[in-house]
């Protein structure tokens, strides 16, 4: 037989971020998608007063009075939700549920939009359509039939709106359960637990603003060419104003080093580019803390020196005097660690380490960027409050041009956890619950995404309900919760388009349309608007402008509210008048979160306004009303470390996807075309192992102590990458099936997707070659 091609769809990429390649891909995607004439004015309105959030990342808009702006990847999301392909009943009719498994996630999202509410028939093996009331009331009597309300559990998708999420929490805790595994749990937990211990909010401190009082910016462990384009723009004016950009990272990412802006009529014209970071540093998979901890251990060394020669403190003296703890913890742990251990760990050299130091040392204000790089391991929590440590060392939280700054994922993933999704509620939002509802909500800790899949698995959750999202897909383990979520009694997803998690059926499974973000809501009192948070707290209106891709479609709050009505029958909430207006669920919201005072006035300003932020402004809301420089525990000589892996797989996403949302099999800035089955690896490692480009291997996963595992992925084509010795790269979520269930982090939960320990060898074609000799 003769052999194919294995290189196909691999070729180097030499262009920018942006530029004609993403005015391309946005005429693609509009193109396979929509019906151009009469919905691509959709784009128009992206991020305007008048029309709708990006359904994209949580990127902050500069402003909504601004002129047309747009990016590729959000560009996709407004195409994929507003295509003109339709699922309707006569496809479900035509394929059984066993034949669309066997479709991949791209191909059945490519089918489009949902248009009826549908119901599992197992005997034909078909979702068949069903009338909403029917749909509503039998959901309703199978969930009053729990003897157990912590048998359920109410998954929330990020892209749910403020008002959604709220009756959604509303909802389930007047049934009686804080369960909320929500998309937190699998992205940024680990801020949301790691910085109130450290500065008193989970949420970042910066405004959009302080990117133009920055004098050095550092990307950690993010790639925003892909996850969020926007921030592009941002940081190409902290480059054309001289100030300076540093990224760590274990891959080279174009959008990390140059961006030609598609809104720059000179840039796109003269093909020119824009250099983003001046500076690039690749840290192993894993390394992140280590490094963190020798950038400080530097810094300290120089402080004492400074102070030995009489010239200025590094640190801040002053700030961490008056505002912060624990200082005298840290630089013992940091004398502790030793400059071996961070040079192994961190995959990088001493001068390297020392020069991030030397640059933070000499900027008056720094701002530290970060995503899932830093929070999806093992120990997130940790490197999370590593980075915080690092900004209150020099003051640089809570004031104009410096602070932390969590890079979100879904366009309201902080919002929802902003209205009361989250399994660990406060008793301050308990209390504000029963005053202003009349109704006692439980009082114990629900379950987050991993504990929810362990208690399907144990059989001690019976039913899951979904708002939005793709559980199985997006958390770790398919082999456990693939066959788990099939044992369910009852699963209920409330969707725009179908997934493969719709497609684990239990023994009562629903699957209920919803509005997008882009269309018209109408309720009784008229076209609704819904709000949103993006990643730097500011609070904004959204008010979809196209016509609902069926009649038959509801809208998330009225889905959630004929849930309740349908589930509660006594309930003490008026959720008819909740629906029929929007501004009375966030006349609701302000009644439970005093945050959000004058909730209705103030998000009719254009750009909306911002949540109060007390460490912005130097208010502590910790026991001790101070900040907390927190050690990293337990790790420095572990001997179950990742550090003492030879080889360490970490995921992430393709350019032409979000989450797990395929837009296309493309991954135009790392140089595939039309596949996923690549493993990413340096040219020295490669080399060590015999391996060149094209060649294909298997990769095993051990488990802590070393020793290999049955999950393994066959048949990767290797592809030379720019990136840190020790480590390698491979697709989410194809590669989940090399994380267990039970590889998280402790403190937030939060599964190990980059803190996988594995082995790769030649897979069965790369061993013989044309000739049959083994190399």
């Amino acid at each position: 037989m003769k052999e194919q091609n294995r290189d196909v769809g691999i070729k180097p990429y030499g262009g920018s971020a942006g530029g004609w390649g993403a005015l391309k891909a946005v005429a693609d995607a509009i193109r396979h998608q929509m019906a151009v004439k009469q919905d691509v004015i959709a784009l128009f309105k992206v991020n305007q007063p008048e029309g709708f959030d990006c359904p994209g990342c949580a990127w902050p808009d500069p402003r909504h009075a601004s002129s047309f702006e747009f990016c590729e990847n959000g560009a996709k999301a407004v195409s994929w939700e507003a295509t003109s392909k339709r699922t309707t009943p006569a496809f479900f009719a035509a394929h059984t549920v066993s034949e669309l498994w066997e479709r991949s996630a791209f191909e059945l999202e490519g089918e489009g939009r949902l248009t009826h509410p549908m119901k599992y028939d197992a005997a034909s093996d078909t979702y068949q359509p069903i009338e909403w009331d029917t749909a509503l009331q039998e959901i309703g009597a199978l969930l009053r039939g729990y003897d157990d309300p912590d048998s359920v559990e109410f998954y929330t998708s990020g892209r749910a709106s403020n008002e959604a999420a709220f009756l959604w929490q509303l909802f389930a805790r007047e049934y009686g359960t804080n369960n909320f595994p929500d998309c937190s749990n699998m992205c940024h937990e680990p801020t949301s637990v790691g910085l109130p211990e450290s500065i008193g909010v989970g949420k970042g401190t910066v405004e959009l603003e302080d990117f133009d009082h920055a004098d050095l910016v550092l990307c950690i462990g993010h790639n925003p060419g892909t996850n969020h384009p926007r921030m592009l723009g941002t940081l190409r004016e902290v480059s054309k104003r001289g100030a300076k950009i540093v990224a760590i990272n274990p891959l080279r990412e174009r959008g990390l080093e140059r961006f030609t802006s598609p809104q720059s009529p000179i840039e796109m014209l003269s093909m020119g580019s824009t250099q983003l970071a001046s500076t690039y540093y690749k840290v192993r998979v894993g390394g992140d803390a280590a490094m963190l901890k020798g950038v400080m251990k530097t810094l300290l060394a120089m402080h004492d020196k400074a102070l030995a020669a009489g010239e200025p403190p590094v640190l801040d003296e002053t700030f961490i005097s008056e505002h912060t703890e624990g200082i005298a913890a840290l630089k013992a742990d940091l004398d502790d660690t030793s400059w071996d251990h961070i040079l192994k760990v961190s995959g990088m050299d001493i001068a390297e380490i020392q020069n991030i130091a030397h640059l933070y040392a000499a900027a008056e204000n720094t701002i530290i960027c970060y995503g899932m790089g830093i929070t999806q391991h093992q120990y997130g929590t940790q490197n999370v409050q590593q980075i915080a440590n690092l900004l209150l060392l020099r003051g640089n939280i809570g004031r104009r041009g410096a602070g932390i700054c969590p890079l979100r994922g879904h366009s309201n993933v902080q919002g929802d956890r902003t209205v009361g999704i989250t399994e660990i509620p406060s008793q301050t939002l308990l209390d504000s619950l029963q005053k202003v509802f009349g109704f006692t909500p439980p009082q114990q800790h629900g379950h987050g995404a991993v504990a929810a899949i362990q208690a399907i698995r144990d059989g001690r959750s019976k039913a899951l309900l979904c708002l939005g999202g793709n559980l199985a897909e997006a958390i770790s383990d398919p082999q456990i919760t693939f066959e788990a979520m099939r044992k369910l009694d009852l699963v209920v997803h409330m969707a725009t388009k179908l997934n493969r998690s719709h497609l684990l059926m239990a023994k009562h499974s629903y699957l209920l349309p919803v509005l997008g973000r882009t269309e018209r809501d109408r309720q009784a009192s008229g076209d609704q608007s819904v709000t949103v948070e993006d990643s730097m707290s500011m609070v904004h209106a959204s008010r979809g402008t196209l016509e609902p891709a069926s009649p038959h479609l509801k809208s998330e709050p009225a889905l959630v509210a004929g849930l309740a009505k349908a589930t509660l029958p006594a309930s003490r909430v008026n959720w008819d008048k909740m629906v029929s207006d929007y501004s009375n669920i966030r006349d609701a919201i302000e009644a439970v979160f005093p945050a959000f005072e004058n909730f209705n006035q103030r998000v009719m300003q254009p750009g909306g306004f911002r949540l109060h932020n007390a460490a912005s402004e130097r208010v502590w809301l910790t026991p001790s009303k101070r900040a907390q420089f927190k050690v990293m525990q337990g790790i420095n000589e572990d001997p179950r470390s990742l550090r003492c892996h030879d080889l360490v797989l970490t995921t992430l996403r393709s350019h032409d996807q979000y989450n797990t949302t395929l837009y296309g099999l493309n991954d135009r800035y790392r140089g595939i075309t039309g596949r996923r089955d690549v493993l990413f690896i340096s040219a020295d490692e490669a080399e060590s192992r015999q391996l060149r480009s094209g060649d294909t291997v298997d990769m095993t996963a051990l488990d802590p102590q070393g020793n290999r595992t049955h999950r393994r992925m066959k048949n990767l084509t290797i592809v030379i990458y720019d990136m840190a010795p020790g480590s390698v790269a491979a697709y989410y979520p194809e590669a989940n099936i090399m994380v267990p269930l039970d590889s998280h982090d402790t403190q937030s939960g939060i599964p190990a997707y980059k803190s996988i320990p594995v082995v790769i060898e030649p897979s069965a074609a790369t061993q013989a070659d044309s000739s049959g000799v083994l190399r």
